[in-house]
């Protein structure tokens, strides 16, 4: 009830919770492709059934005020010549406006009051392809597609988020998503007391999920329909503009006239929420207001494919980008001789390394007098004797450090010190470095086949997939081929 309070002023909302609790009327709909209205009404009226055309918007309504017999048992109804359908359900099949010729996907089609509403108005042509992911829901579709006659109609059973990844192109796709139910309260007064907050955070995630396929599922042709018919039996905000803004956000469409003649606009703010101003281009349909159940209906167009790329959704970073990064992060092997340099000048040889190129010089002038401590030599290049008494010759170079004050070195002592130095590099890379580049070649080797393989894995995959798409396309040509 939170969600519904400030959707109405409170003497409006009191009303509206009236309306709940009273029926609406019983209406039918004409099966024109098996009998014409007029005639119909005629032939109920002799079995003692009182009918009335709808109104003016709908030419196939009839409304039932009285009945002395079953309405869903007459010969006229086994026959085909009308559906037990209620008067909201016709509007988003009229804003939905399919043309002949033209392939639609009616993606949550069970029991198919919609989906033949759409053949009727096709004149059987073109096709109809009806979906739904519930197979026990699918038996009441396919009996009632037979029972009145419809012959462009195909059926599958997929889940809806699904269908794009079919790569199955539609002119027009017609999506009355699953939802609360809060508008049907009147026929079905449990929703009140079994919908908890749990239920609406669940059908609004399918929905966005649902609109998003729904919209992917249309191909996209400059001077083509390019349509999405969004509806609920809803009336609750979260499941019917939010889903719409959020498709707004994250697809290249936008809302377009219903062209109902009838209906509240959508909302524009409710709670913290600001929606698109477009919005108000969507249609509301209340109990209390239209006497028929509560319903909402958007139409979409889209006018160009893919996702929309903005602060709404995350761009993907190119290939390019993620391998110069790593490229940056990966360091040179090092060979065993630098590892024993490293590993001897680990108390101050790091300092130095830290500060760069800048201090290049004090660098060069400190390696130079670590050398001389690490040989143990003075001023004249004569060696020292430790604590001991044993001569440090130099040949440890990674053993603890002689403590005593060095003169600086002179020009003999800083040549002696770089020589030995450079022959001991020399040679520790002569040595060392052939290994590390077998090992790293085997590594290579070892992550080029895995990449192999790897590609491998997802093109089969993809062929499998491709073969379900061209089974699928291949079943909606050979349908429309077969009615030809």
């Amino acid at each position: 009830m939170d969600t519904i309070f400030p959707m109405f002023p409170p003497p409006e909302l009191l009303k509206f919770l009236e309306a709940n609790e009273v029926p609406r009327p019983e209406t039918i709909r004409v099966n024109t492709l098996r009998i014409k209205r007029r005639d119909l009404a005629q032939a109920l009226l002799k079995r003692g059934i009182n009918v009335d055309p709808l109104e003016k918007w709908c030419k196939e309504g009839l409304v039932v005020y009285d009945s002395s017999v079953a309405i869903g048992g007459t010969p006229e109804y086994l026959s085909g010549q009308y559906m037990l359908q209620a008067a909201a359900s016709f509007l988003p099949v009229l804003a939905l406006a399919p043309r002949e010729g033209e392939t639609i996907l009616d993606m949550a089609a069970a029991p198919g009051g919609k989906t033949t509403h759409i053949a009727q108005l096709m004149k059987n042509s073109g096709v109809v392809v009806a979906n739904d992911f519930n197979p026990d829901r699918i038996k009441a579709l396919h009996a009632n597609i037979h029972r009145l006659g419809v012959s462009n109609a195909m059926v599958v059973n997929f889940d809806g988020r699904d269908i794009p990844k079919q790569q199955a192109r539609f002119d027009r796709v017609l999506l009355d998503a699953p939802c609360t139910g809060i508008g049907v309260i009147s026929k079905d007064p449990k929703i009140k007391l079994t919908k908890e907050r749990s239920d609406l955070n669940t059908c609004t995630k399918l929905q966005k999920e649902l609109i998003l396929a729904a919209i992917d599922s249309v191909r996209f042709k400059a001077g083509k329909a390019n349509t999405i018919v969004y509806s609920t039996c809803s009336i609750l905000v979260p499941e019917n503009e939010a889903v719409v803004n959020y498709a707004l956000q994250r697809r290249h469409v936008r809302l377009v006239d219903t062209g109902l003649p009838f209906g509240r606009p959508g909302l524009e703010k409710y709670r913290g929420w600001r929606f698109h101003p477009t919005i108000n281009k969507a249609r509301r349909f209340y109990p209390h207001v239209h006497n028929m159940d509560g319903f909402f209906v958007a139409k979409l167009e889209k006018y160009r494919d893919g996702p929309k790329i903005g602060k709404w959704v995350q761009a993907k970073k190119p290939k390019t980008a993620v391998v110069v990064e790593e490229k940056k992060l990966s360091a040179p092997p090092l060979g065993p001789g630098q590892l024993a340099a490293e590993s001897g000048d680990t108390k101050k040889g790091k300092k130095t390394d830290k500060k760069g190129d800048k201090k290049g010089d004090k660098k060069g002038d400190k390696k130079t007098k670590k050398g001389d401590k690490k040989k143990g030599e003075n001023a004249d290049g004569k060696t020292v004797k430790n604590k001991k008494g044993s001569k440090n010759d130099g040949s440890a170079v990674g053993k603890k450090k002689l403590r005593h004050r060095s003169q600086p070195p002179t020009s003999a002592g800083k040549t002696a010190a770089k020589g030995a130095s450079e022959s001991t590099a020399a040679s520790n890379t002569q040595q060392g470095n052939p290994q590390k580049k077998d090992k790293k070649r085997k590594r290579d080797g070892e992550e080029r086949t895995q990449k192999k393989k790897a590609k491998g894995n997802r093109g089969s995959q993809l062929m499998g997939m491709d073969t379900n798409v061209t089974g699928l396309m291949s079943k909606v040509a050979d349908f429309d081929k077969s009615r030809a």
